[in-house]
């Protein structure tokens, strides 16, 4: 799961930023309004926490913005402003959640966390196809009820083919998407290819009756058998 986090307090960003790759999340960073926008508008996220006083811009109108894309789900607030007027606004532009400086960062990674089952799982923390079972809280992948050992890449690419099952994955939209902006600088997408072929192999030992097909030229798609 790809994460987003707007904040310009530099020691607070970093520690949200720590806190939340603990959980396996990969995350993004913008610091600024201008940054934000670019990085909101040119790749998808899966969740976006969101500051609304930012030093170029304000966080309720990047939450407009967002809401005219049709991009405002899974976007949770996080302010030092305590005002009702800027909660109520937030969520009538789509946020689903609001939280208010200072905060534990335990209590951040159960919103989020809540954010995802509620939008994408309707509240499960596990996605069940066939005869394969993938828990999203544990981190952990089963064929036939025997446990299949999976690395971190693997996991999260089953994640995103499971979640967009007989949809066309593009190589690039993949390596975007488990890799994040670390993708932008590879030469070609040979990590992808490599980290498929090894996933494969352990959903055909493992008798999964799912199978990752390749789209000739432009990338994959997961199908049932």
């Amino acid at each position: 799961m790809k994460i987003l986090v707007i904040e310009d307090e530099p020691q607070l960003l970093s520690n949200i930023k720590e806190s939340l790759e603990k959980e396996k999340f990969l995350i993004e960073t913008a610091s600024d309004y201008s940054c934000a926008i670019a990085k909101l508008f040119i790749y998808d996220y899966d969740c976006i926490l969101l500051d609304i006083m930012l030093p170029d811009g304000n966080g309720l109108t990047i939450l407009e913005k967002l809401k005219k894309e049709g991009k405002s789900e899974n976007v949770i607030i996080i302010s030092a402003k305590e005002s009702l007027d800027d909660k109520l606004k937030g969520l009538e532009l789509g946020a689903d959640d609001y939280l208010t400086k200072p905060f534990h960062l335990a209590e951040l990674t159960a919103r989020v966390k809540a954010v995802l089952r509620r939008q994408i799982l309707e509240g499960k923390n596990t996605i069940e196809i066939a005869n394969i079972i993938l828990d999203l809280k544990e981190r952990t992948f089963k064929s036939n009820t025997i446990d299949v050992p999976l690395n971190r890449k693997e996991f999260d690419i089953l994640n995103y083919f499971l979640l967009n099952k007989n949809r066309l994955i593009t190589k690039s939209g993949l390596a975007e998407h488990v890799w994040g902006d670390n993708a932008d600088n590879a030469d070609n997408f040979d990590f992808v290819y490599y980290q498929i072929k090894n996933l494969r192999k352990k959903l055909s030992l493992s008798a999964a009756e799912v199978e990752i097909e390749s789209v000739y030229g432009i990338g994959y798609k997961l199908i049932e058998t």
